[in-house]
């Protein structure tokens, strides 16, 4: 495979020499600027939005189930609308469907607000709006995804993923805080009015969002269903894709220890509810810290092996996390997986955006998207029922020890990842952007 082959009409063309950084800081690119605000407040509303609803749902019917009800009443619908989100996006303005998407939040937000002052529907109405929200959900995420090359030039392309991945995850951790101080202080009508006013913001600021490196798109061929199964095939038929976002599943799915924090907090380290919100918060530290750092200086050697090495090193630290009886160490250990996944996210990131041809993004990162999805919440499953049946410390060992495993049996079942050395390796032979 070429290091640097040809673009396609319209793209970027510009790269750097070996061990060189960029022409210039991505953050001095207005069209960039204005997609990371517009991103950051729409996640910030939809954070603040998944903090009330959840409050709201349990305080109506002080049942637990309730709260899994909610949860699937939006994956459902972002489940059946993959395959058809995925081609639209491929076939149509990008920086109009999100748009649309985040408009259709505000809408939600605005019948959440309604249904706080008029509740007679009970918790039926909520949750028949967390199906449209749900469907809005399934064509924002692969849109921001699939929009982001569009934006910046491809020698910015890492290093907008870092600083993109890092402000994703302060908004994050802001805004379920946000959302408490705002419903403390004027309830759910003060709180949904705010989730409205960012969605509309978001959708507003988009309008200073110049595409100026999208690929040429080519004309529709074949049914819906082909195009997917097209998209399909092309990641079958690309280790580093396939490779990369299972090695994401996996990893996550057998070794992720969030779901024991509570378990651990106060059977283990025996430091109650503050050293729990501690404990949570030490990934998100150790995230923000290196998502920080490479924004600033990101790397562009080695990315393959790199990537792995990070996988194993968040493995590694969630192992001597389940081993540690110390609450510093502890701490410690998982600030030091925090940091390790940001790692791997902005390179997986970046392999899968540059590995992927530009009339293929939307149903790529659909699926991308789909696989993120899915580890999270199966892996907070399969944390949950492993500790039932073997305990807490030994399911978050045997967690760990999966997590090298799979690391291990990657490396030799998709070498091509293994030998990648810098991004541009990954770009289709074809030249596609």
């Amino acid at each position: 495979m070429p290091a640097h082959p040809p673009s396609a009409p319209g793209a970027d063309t510009a790269s750097h020499p070996a061990g060189t950084q960029p022409p210039a800081s991505v953050y001095r690119h207005t069209a960039f600027l204005a997609f990371l605000v517009a991103r950051v407040v729409a996640v910030v509303a939809t954070q603040v939005q998944a903090v009330v609803v959840a409050w709201q749902v349990y305080d109506l019917t002080r049942n637990p189930l309730s709260l899994a009800y909610a949860g699937l009443a939006q994956f459902l619908p972002m489940l059946c609308l993959l395959l058809p989100a995925g081609d639209l996006i491929d076939r149509f303005d990008r920086r109009r469907i999100l748009g649309m998407a985040w408009s259709v939040g505000a809408v939600c937000s605005a019948l959440l607000w309604w249904l706080t002052g008029h509740g007679s529907s009970g918790v039926a109405g909520i949750y028949a709006v967390l199906v449209l929200y749900g469907c809005a959900r399934a064509f924002s995420g692969p849109a921001m995804q699939s929009l982001l090359p569009q934006i910046v030039p491809r020698a910015q392309l890492a290093q907008a993923i870092a600083a993109n991945s890092m402000l994703m995850r302060v908004a994050s951790i802001g805004g379920p805080l946000l959302g408490g101080v705002l419903y403390a202080l004027g309830g759910g009508e003060l709180t949904y009015a705010v989730c409205c006013a960012c969605f509309v913001l978001g959708a507003l600021l988009l309008l200073r969002v110049v595409v100026a490196h999208a690929g040429t798109r080519a004309p529709a061929q074949g049914t819906m269903f082909e195009r997917f199964g097209a998209g399909i095939a092309f990641i079958r038929s690309r280790p580093i894709i396939l490779g990369t976002i299972s090695l994401d599943l996996f990893a996550v799915l057998l070794g992720g220890v969030v779901a024991l924090l509570p378990i651990y907090a106060q059977e283990v380290l025996h430091v109650g509810p503050a050293g729990l919100g501690a404990l949570r918060s030490a990934m998100a530290v150790g995230e923000v810290g290196a998502g920080l750092y490479l924004s600033m200086r990101p790397f562009n050697r080695q990315v393959g092996r790199t990537m792995f090495i990070a996988v194993a090193i968040f493995g590694m630290a969630n192992l001597v996390f389940a081993l540690s009886t110390a609450f510093w160490l502890s701490f410690a250990a998982l600030m030091v997986a925090g940091a390790a996944d940001m790692v791997s996210v902005y390179i997986r990131g970046a392999l899968v955006q540059f590995s992927t041809p530009d009339d293929m993004r939307g149903r790529v990162n659909a699926v991308n998207m789909l696989f993120i999805g899915s580890s999270n919440e199966l892996g907070e499953f399969r944390a949950g029922t492993s500790a039932a049946w073997l305990g807490a410390v030994p399911a978050a060992v045997a967690g760990g020890l999966c997590t090298l495993a799979v690391v291990g049996g990657w490396m030799a079942a998709f070498r091509p990842l293994l030998r990648v050395d810098r991004f541009e390796e990954a770009v289709p032979p074809s030249g596609r952007n």
